[in-house]
């Protein structure tokens, strides 16, 4: 979804853990916005502003301004990006540059509201299986959310992706059965907990297959190790 968003960048030259610390200190973060016909493009970002829109409704499928000192402004969006496991902040994103006249594709989050008449009237189970379907649209059309009533659901049945209404230039990508929620028998349930004895069941391990090959060669080259 665009949102009349600006976000101000300072082009770089340099790269590397120096570059990234020096930026950190600074206030600011490493970034890299990709496509096009500039090609990749290493900039400086606040790590404030896109923590804010990774936060919002329309998280990464947000499409903002990036406006880099003294050369482009260009709608992005958001394709990848890095958190300090530790500190829970921003390290880097990675960006790409959207034409809005082409379409692409994006994953949309999917919201059920309402309670089942399965669960009120036959004390079902409501299950929600998948929260997201992919689909393909122009950028001006991306939906902040899809949101589906399941309130006439009954015990075995599901609302499935291609239940979901496609407006204006929306194609669903996702398989059009796969489940979105269904309403499942409480006995259902309670059989397969008491056959698994209350856990997942567990396939047994397969043995180690063990790879013979020739003996290496005294004074022979070390094998690659893996980066």
């Amino acid at each position: 979804m665009r949102k009349d968003i600006t976000v101000a960048a300072e082009s770089r030259d340099s790269r590397g853990k120096n570059e990234a610390r020096r930026l950190r200190a600074q206030g600011s973060m490493p970034a890299v916005v990709y496509g096009g016909a500039p090609g990749p493009t290493p900039v400086a970002v606040s790590p404030k502003q896109l923590t804010a829109i990774l936060n919002s409704k329309t998280g990464h499928n947000t499409i903002f301004n990036l406006a880099v000192t003294g050369s482009e402004t260009t709608p992005v969006m958001i394709i990848d990006w890095q958190y300090d496991p530790i500190k829970d902040s921003l390290l880097h994103v990675d960006m790409k540059r959207i034409d809005l006249t082409r379409r692409i594709s994006v994953k949309v989050p999917v919201v059920t509201h309402g309670d089942p008449k399965g669960v009120k009237l036959q004390g079902g189970l409501h299950e929600v299986v998948t929260r997201e379907v992919e689909v393909e649209c122009l950028p001006d059309d991306i939906p902040e959310q899809f949101t589906m009533d399941v309130s006439e659901l009954m015990i075995g049945q599901a609302l499935r992706a291609s239940d979901i209404p496609m407006a204006g230039s929306m194609k669903l990508l996702s398989p059009a059965d796969a489940v979105i929620s269904h309403v499942v028998s409480m006995r259902a349930e309670e059989t397969t907990t008491a056959e698994t004895g209350g856990v997942a069941a567990t396939p047994a391990a397969e043995p180690e297959v063990i790879k013979k090959g020739k003996k290496e060669e005294e004074g022979g080259a070390e094998p690659a190790k893996k980066k």
